[in-house]
């Protein structure tokens, strides 16, 4: 990077964050602080649910991941639209009505304290966890940029958003969120242009000839983890969660002008989230082709981390696996060309042989990429060996011009900023009202109190993401990360929700248990799928699973409890 590139990133950056933090700087009322100011319209609520949902991680990871396995991810939100429609006609109207700062006091209404309790706290556990997975990636483009220590990145980014999320609380994610949209947007358009500029002519039939765009996947395989039917019911399910019960979406949409500005923000991103999600992806199988055309294609894409151990006791070992990567690279380029002209000249036997001596050269080149990461890992148990989420940054700052390049980094941040401060701003609300007002009742009616205390839980549940960030390691891509840790803790909380909603006769206490033993299930279900991977399901599957269990076994034990148990309360069901 040079001076252009941080001037444009330090520009846009504090820029935007300085904006949020004075535009907000006395919100001292509760009402304003945790659900924002009630004449936010629905573009400003459709880009805020959207910049929520699209961190950085979308940005920096799901390119990597098409780069690696193909555009297959795309069925994973395949069940988006559907469900944010049901969450306009279900969620939405009875969350306004009874006028709730989270999802979680619907709860307490609908049933009892205790299933309340439970709600906020599978939320809190892994929207925390969520939070520390989500402020990792920032962190990664620092990392590979400057050559700084991990560590030190997570800690800075960290910082820098409890700041601003801290100060301004809703208002200030919601203000700030819009502009960062426009400089994703912005940016994202930029990177994808340079790269078409880059490609050869036949760049998509020699994605789809090396097996990147198969996009729909119609096997009926459970273990598959992305097919159409996965997609379609897992991902309606974990969406019906996210949008639906997850805190940090509800604050974006409950706090609007009127139930038609929240309705159509949430239309918004069914319109336009698959064809977002979608470009992103191409923009990965693109990438992948650019890379096969490219003499220097690192054997792995996490530069800072390789060329620690190239330099060390093993560099013999590390050079060794480099120059015959180069070689097999440079093979595998000719068959490419091979394959291109059979295909030019329509000789279909001729293209079909040589598609398959391509694709071998392909097979032969991914398994020097698996020896460099057995090589790392032999060197050093504890490093990084999933690389896939370094190949579009490496992309940005070795082939684009300078000023775009600091405009690039700016909406990595800009992504990282928006949706790590609604993530802060909900585990502040959820604790502010879910856990401090209900041990603390007295307090309720203290407003100066209980913004210091949501501004102390901000801040608070911004340092526990930070320590996980700091200590946990990532075996996934990291898009994948977040969606597996959604669909552990999300199906029994969207049970509960379901029944809350449509069965009117389960009690608190039926509903309490039906949740904690479809967790149960749920995790049984996972860790035995990592012990015995022969038995292990797609983790999409875990979202229906689970929440179809909490639904019957809140029926099957509501019919034991009968009468015994309190009357249930479904007042403000519709």
């Amino acid at each position: 990077m040079n001076p252009t590139d941080w001037v444009v990133l330090l520009g846009t950056m504090l820029g935007i964050a300085a904006y949020g933090t004075w535009r907000t700087r006395h919100t001292d009322n509760l009402n304003t602080y945790l659900k924002g100011n009630h004449n936010t319209g629905w573009v400003t609520i459709g880009l805020s649910v959207m910049a929520t949902q699209a961190s950085t991680i979308t940005y920096l990871s799901l390119p990597g991941q098409a780069y690696e396995n193909g555009i297959a991810f795309i069925q994973n939100y395949f069940g988006l639209p559907l469900a944010l429609i049901i969450v306009c006609a279900a969620f939405l109207p009875i969350y306004r009505k009874l006028g709730v700062y989270t999802a979680y006091e619907y709860l307490g209404q609908r049933f009892d304290a205790k299933t309340r309790l439970l709600g906020a706290a599978l939320f809190l556990l892994q929207r925390g966890l969520q939070a520390g997975i989500t402020i990792y990636a920032p962190a990664i483009i620092l990392s590979t940029v400057l050559g700084w220590r991990l560590d030190l990145t997570i800690i800075f980014t960290g910082l820098l958003v409890i700041v601003y999320t801290v100060t301004g609380g809703s208002a200030a994610v919601n203000l700030t969120q819009r502009w960062q949209m426009a400089v994703i947007f912005g940016g994202m358009l930029t990177a994808f242009l340079v790269l078409l500029s880059k490609l050869p002519g036949d760049a998509l039939p020699i994605a789809g000839a090396m097996g990147k765009l198969q996009a729909v996947d119609f096997t009926p395989d459970f273990k598959r983890r992305y097919t159409f039917l996965s997609g379609l019911l897992g991902g309606l399910f974990l969406s019906l969660s996210y949008f639906g019960t997850d805190q940090s979406q509800v604050q974006r949409y409950i706090g609007g002008a009127a139930l038609r500005e929240g309705r159509l923000g949430l239309m918004f991103n069914a319109l336009f989230k698959i064809p977002m999600q979608f470009c992103i992806v191409m923009l990965g199988a693109l990438l992948f082709v650019f890379y096969q055309f490219q003499p220097n294609t690192p054997v792995f894409f996490n530069r800072t981390e390789w060329q620690r151990h190239a330099q060390g006791p093993q560099a013999a070992t590390f050079r060794a696996i480099e120059e015959k990567h180069a070689t097999l690279h440079a093979d595998k380029l000719d068959k490419i060309r091979v394959w291109v002209a059979a295909r030019g000249r329509g000789e279909s036997t001729a293209e079909i042989a040589a598609r398959k001596v391509m694709l071998e050269a392909q097979k032969a080149s991914e398994a020097v990429r698996q020896q460099a990461r057995d090589a790392l890992r032999s060197a050093d148990p504890k490093a990084k060996v999933k690389d896939s989420d370094y190949v579009f940054i490496t992309f940005i700052l070795t082939q684009l011009p300078h000023g775009v390049i600091g405009l690039l980094i700016a909406v990595m941040f800009a992504s990282a900023l928006s949706s790590k401060a609604g993530e802060l701003n909900a585990l502040g609300t959820t604790s502010t009202i879910d856990l401090w007002r209900h041990f603390r009742p007295l307090a309720a009616h203290d407003e100066a109190r209980n913004v210091r205390n949501a501004k102390c839980f901000t801040a608070l549940w911004g340092f526990f993401a930070i320590g996980f960030a700091l200590f946990v390691s990532f075996a996934e891509n990291l898009i994948e990360a977040l969606n597996i840790v959604a669909s552990i803790f999300y199906p029994a909380l969207l049970g509960v929700f379901v029944v809350a909603f449509f069965l009117k006769r389960v009690g608190g206490s039926a509903v309490f248990w039906a949740a904690v033993a479809a967790q149960a299930l749920v995790l049984g279900l996972f860790f035995v799928g990592k012990a015995y991977p022969t038995h292990e399901i797609g983790y999409l599957w875990l979202n229906p699973i689970g929440c179809a269990a909490c639904v019957i076994f809140s029926l099957l034990l509501q019919a034991v409890i009968g009468t015994k148990g309190p009357r249930p309360n479904t007042e403000g069901v519709q």
